[in-house]
């Protein structure tokens, strides 16, 4: 048997698992021998012997999960496989294990070993987190070392299979001694001695092992010794199954029905592509899910489809053809042709497929921050962002999704988000159970106290090792009632005269339940959720992971990750508590990486759970139905959530944006059978605006990356506001207008550069020797000009300035403000006088001749005039116009 070196390895490197615990009295006096031998070597002068007893150079640290922080690293232990996942009464008797041990470090390692050691079943949910940070001593029941590798050199890697019985077959071998139903954590050991030091435990990996029911100890023993969980009472249970994607689309474009849509990269064409990321997703349901007709549909009933409507406008928007950016840095850059539209018609046909046979459920448009979209407080933007997802859904994949229920991203939310959830007519929220507490404690639970700053760290695992596990409150119940959190409810009708209390009510039907002003939520289980979490490529640790048990999850390998889930979701099933309800809501995170393999095998195990009556499918839309616990709860807002929240620094900038968005909504005008519509146009900027607040790769431990994509959002937004804006104009006439009298109209021309028509006003400062009539509120055509004639009085003939401006009907200046140089011809009073005078003079000449005439005295204005040449020219006048007659008879 080779020798056990997991406590010589704690002696030489001060501990192995995840975290060191506490030193053992036996090592505090050798270490205390060792300190007193040193110093009395060195007061001697004989500092040659140090390095005979100083220790080994070579200091040894397991590199799992399960470290602490390491002094140096010499192998590495990855889970390969685990066969069977979960054990049930018929399966096989033993438990085989494979794996691949790698040389990392920068010498040999000789005489490397594995064997299996498990830990006590796990007795309260939060141990199912807990029990994986706990030091290697808890793992008290082992089997044999066996030899994986003589030596092995850097770099230098070899698999191996250990194989195990899970209960004594009565030869005396080793086994796992597990003899009751249980979710049991196993950890699997790797001894070995580096060159120029000690053998030691030098890796290990840990993983929760589900077992349904123990098996027979040998394959003659009697059938009846197997051992079955208790099945008679089942857990409900419901599945989420999220889709959903960082936000691509390219900022600062406007809607257009012929324009392609930019996106930042082409990442989502080989997520959609076969063997990508959401392909897999959906290939994971369509492997259990198939559509025979003789395929038992009740575990599809308990899954429920929680889609992004971003995402789907986005897979939409590339099935007619894309661009991408040359340079995803540079926005304003090159672009290319998208390769991903079939991917993306494909994909989206095999959703439709799906969501026509299953529960959908609409997310929050991209992810968005809830609490940071109460705090814009903007009533356009939060409604694109909670009341359009479900339109959006329900249109692109013609389907009808479940209504009035939210599913925040962080699964907490602080009480402005809850008031506006509820304002928005959402009755139910979809929280962490964590994230309401009852009436009076929030804030109290040791799982809601947070001492950590943003990201994760390998050596908060020392926080538990002192206190060996998570304490854990009793579960609470399916769906809670915030009292606190309510919405206005719309005003009562007029009292009317009450029925008599004999006579029926209308059409035999009992009278509707009053609408409860108060938010319901409905919890989910915090431990299932972080196990959920932890599988796939790009694990993520959410907000509501208590600060003890948050680590490096990616330290652990894919298989070991699967294992852990499958274990936290079968818990509950295994577990049954007294007083608590016998429930469970499984809820991954929205941006899940779990690849068809691990999809599947978490669909096959709760099917597993639902053979072996140890779960009944419960439907989405049933659970948010339910009546809510009587007893007052309230928010409990988290305080790691608060640390991954987007920045109050976009606050204002989004704020501001979506105001200048609302206000030029109210002065587009829709045309019949006319696009875009003013929505069109406009609602790609508000959801512009949303994006930046996402909280997509917000939980990596930096968030630099997402708040350089949120300024950078905000930034391609604004410039494209101020372009629409200035869009509409009115252009200046150049030069000096004359006006060809003083009640002359001035001519003004107004331009809308935009594809949809716009209401305008004219805002004219006009001076006082001016007087101009407001023409009221006029339309301009979609790309397009229009001239107008404005009612003006001037009463000066000097060169006058108006300055001229366009507005929106509320008063928003629109475009650049221009001038006028206006001259009248008028002269005003002085021309008055003139003419009046004219005329008064005209009138006296004439009548003085008339007046001559008739008393037959000549006019002194005639004198001079010789008789002879008067007839001649009268004469001449008559034969001139006998002559001019002539003609025009002729021309006749």
């Amino acid at each position: 048997m080779t020798p056990d070196f997991s406590a010589s390895h704690s002696d030489s490197v001060g501990g192995g698992g995840r975290a060191a615990g506490a030193p053992r009295p036996e090592r505090r006096a050798r270490g205390a021998l060792f300190r007193i031998i040193v110093a009395a070597l060195t007061i001697l002068g004989s500092a040659s012997t140090l390095p005979i007893l100083a220790p080994a150079a070579a200091q040894a640290q397991p590199t799992g999960s399960g470290s602490g922080t390491a002094a140096k690293s010499f192998l590495k232990l990855s889970l390969d496989s685990v066969t069977p996942t979960a054990v049930t009464s018929t399966s096989d008797r033993t438990l085989t294990v494979s794996g691949t041990v790698t040389n990392i470090g920068d010498r040999m390692v000789s005489g490397v070993t594995v064997r299996v050691q498990r830990a006590a079943a796990v007795a309260t949910p939060g141990d199912l987190r807990a029990t994986l940070q706990q030091d290697q001593i808890n793992y008290d029941v082992f089997g044999e070392f066996e030899e994986v590798a003589t030596q092995l050199d850097k770099g230098e890697r070899t698999k191996f299979t250990v194989t195990i019985p899970l209960r004594p077959d009565g030869t005396g071998a080793p086994s796992l001694r597990i003899s009751d139903p249980g979710v049991y954590p196993l950890l699997l050991n790797v001894n070995g001695k580096p060159d120029y030091g000690n053998p030691a435990r030098l890796d290990d990996a840990r993983f929760l092992l589900p077992v349904l029911g123990v098996p027979p100890a040998s394959k003659d023993a009697d059938a009846a010794e197997a051992v079955t969980a208790p099945t008679d009472a089942p857990v409900a249970t419901t599945l989420l199954w999220p889709l959903a994607d960082r936000p691509r689309m390219v900022a600062g474009i406007p809607g257009s029905p012929d324009r392609k849509v930019e996106l930042t990269d082409d990442e989502l064409a080989a997520s959609l592509a076969k063997g990508g990321r959401l392909d897999q997703l959906l290939g994971a349901l369509e492997t259990v899910f198939d559509t025979s007709p003789l395929r038992d549909r009740a575990l599809a009933a308990s899954v429920c489809l929680a889609v992004d409507p971003d995402l789907l406008v986005t897979v939409q928007a590339m099935t007619k053809g894309y661009r991408v950016l040359a340079s995803p840095s540079d926005p304003d850059g090159a672009t290319r042709p998208g390769t991903g539209s079939a991917q993306a018609q494909t994909w989206l046909d095999r959703l439709r497929a799906l969501a026509g046979s299953m529960c959908t459920v609409a997310l929050p448009f991209a992810q968005v921050d809830l609490a940071a979209l109460a705090a814009v407080n903007d009533p356009d933007l939060s409604a694109r962002a909670m009341n359009a997802p479900a339109e959006i859904v329900d249109s692109i994949l013609t389907t009808k999704s479940v209504r009035g229920v939210s599913l925040p991203d962080a699964g907490t939310i602080d009480g402005g988000a809850g008031v506006l959830l509820r304002g928005h007519g959402f009755s139910t929220a979809v929280l962490a159970d964590t994230a309401v507490a009852a009436e009076g404690t929030a804030g109290t639970s040791e799982l809601t106290r947070s001492t950590i700053s943003r990201g994760d760290s390998k050596s908060r695992s020392t926080a538990l090792q002192s206190t060996g596990s998570l304490t854990t409150p009793p579960a609470g119940p399916d769906v809670v009632r915030l009292p606190q959190v309510t919405a206005a409810l719309p005003p009562a009708p007029p009292a009317a005269a009450t029925p008599p209390a004999a006579d029926p009510p209308p059409n035999g039907n009992p009278p509707a339940p009053a609408v409860d002003p108060s938010l319901h939520v409905a919890t989910f289980d915090i431990w299932s959720a972080t196990a959920l979490a932890a599988v796939g490529s790009n694990p993520p640790t959410p907000s509501f992971t208590p600060a003890k048990v948050r680590y490096e999850v990616t330290n652990d390998s894919r298989v070991a990750r699967l294992q852990d889930a499958l274990g936290a979701i079968s818990w509950t099933a295994l577990n049954p508590q007294p007083d608590q309800p016998r429930s469970l809501l499984l809820v991954p995170p929205q941006q899940w990486s779990a690849s068809k393999d691990e999809g599947t095998a978490l669909l096959r195990q709760l099917e597993l759970l639902v053979r072996g009556n140890l779960a009944t499918p419960r439907p989405f839309q049933s659970l948010v139905e339910q009546p809510a616990d009587p007893r007052p709860y309230e928010l409990d807002y988290l305080p790691q959530a608060a640390e991954d929240a987007v920045p109050d620094r976009f606050l204002a900038p989004v704020r501001d944006q979506g105001r200048r968005i609302s206000e030029l909504m109210r002065a587009l005008v829709e045309v019949p059978e006319s696009e875009p519509t003013p929505r069109q146009f406009l609602d790609p900027l508000r959801d512009d605006l949303i994006r930046v607040l996402s909280l997509s790769d917000r939980r990596t431990g930096d968030a630099t990356q997402a708040d350089t994509f949120a300024q950078r959002r905000i930034d391609q937004t604004t410039r494209a506001m101020d372009k629409i804006y200035n869009s509409v104009t009115v252009l200046p006439p150049g030069g000096v207008y004359t006006l060809a009298s003083e009640q002359s109209p001035l001519l003004l021309v107004a331009r809308n550069d935009l594809p949809v028509s716009v209401r305008i006003k004219f805002r004219i400062e006009a001076p006082a020797e001016t007087k101009i009539t407001d023409i009221d509120e006029q339309q301009l055509p979609p790309k397009g000009t229009r001239s107008f004639q404005i009612p003006t009085e001037v009463s000066d003939s000097r060169n006058l300035v108006i300055p001229i401006s366009l507005t929106t009907p509320d008063g928003i200046p629109l475009g650049n403000a221009t001038s006028v140089s206006v001259r009248s011809n008028a002269y005003g009073q002085a021309l008055a006088i003139i003419t009046a005078c004219a005329g008064i003079l005209l009138f006296l000449l004439a009548g003085r001749r008339l007046w001559r005439r008739f008393r037959g005295q000549p006019d002194p204005a005639d004198e001079g005039f010789d008789p002879s040449t008067r007839r001649r020219v009268n004469r001449y006048r008559r034969a001139k116009q006998r002559v001019i007659q002539q003609e025009h008879q002729e021309a006749q």
